[in-house]
């Protein structure tokens, strides 16, 4: 892996014993007031525009299940990975030098809070792919919690640290390494959020020799009866635009 400028803070376990939440207390008032920009570069890739910042979310190479996606090659100041594997974890691919976080733990970065959360990246207990984080943060007066490639059940101590956010990415599309649709239902369940999009599902991107995960439908059939919304690769989010109750699925569309 390429470190770039690798931020470690080992002193932040106290953060994390109490739960803090994410968001950075100095966001100004009007930086809250522009809208959080969620632009959706194929598989788990998302940058995150907003409040002064951009925050990408595991880059990848174009291979396997990313075959037919661009390389998402993407200025950003931070860059959240969930795993050391190709499909999102491919750092080198991105143009700068901005900061890398990839390890599980409490951080604080221009007075931002981020929360790194370990899960296993596989139904083996890890023994298989490893570990995953899944990455939480407040931005833009947004709480968002993104959780890579989860594929075991959420416990009791995951659950107090990732608490209820605002916008989950959750991945729906099954394979060795990811939720599959019931699976993602299940964890929903649990975690509760407002709005939920889904992430590692199949596209006509998806190399259909080398990857074995499903389209978005199957994940939606599951969950008949919530709303969906569908858009183009990206949207606009505002804390005063989230449901006040119950839950709504943002399905976003890759442009080719």
């Amino acid at each position: 892996m390429k470190r770039r400028q690798l931020m470690r803070f080992t002193g932040a376990s106290f953060l994390t014993a109490l739960g803090m939440g994410v968001g950075s207390k100095f966001e100004s008032y009007q930086a809250q007031r522009v809208p959080l920009s969620v632009q959706w570069l194929g598989h788990t890739c998302f940058l995150f525009t907003g409040g002064g910042t951009r925050i990408l979310v595991n880059p990848f190479r174009a291979k396997g299940c990313t075959a037919g996606y661009r390389t998402p090659r993407v200025a950003t100041d931070l860059v959240l990975i969930s795993s050391q594997l190709l499909d999102e974890g491919a750092v080198e691919v991105v143009p700068g030098n901005p900061r890398l976080l990839y390890e599980a733990g409490a951080y604080q970065i221009g007075g931002r809070q981020i929360q790194g959360i370990s899960t296993d990246h596989d139904r083996m207990g890890g023994k298989r792919f490893g570990v995953n984080v899944a990455w939480k943060w407040q931005q833009a007066g947004i709480n968002v919690l993104h959780l890579g490639g989860a594929a075991a059940p959420i416990s009791t101590e995951q659950k107090i640290l990732m608490g209820r956010p605002d916008v989950l990415l959750i991945p729906v599309g099954n394979g060795a390494k990811a939720y599959g649709p019931e699976e993602a239902k299940q964890a929903i369940e649990v975690l509760n959020p407002k709005v939920i999009i889904p992430t590692h599902f199949r596209t006509r991107a998806t190399a259909k020799d080398s990857c074995d995960i499903v389209p978005v439908d199957d994940f939606l059939k599951l969950m008949s009866g919530t709303t969906v919304r569908r858009t183009g690769s990206s949207i606009a989010l505002q804390p005063q635009d989230l449901p006040k109750s119950g839950m709504v699925i943002q399905v976003m569309s890759y442009q080719f």
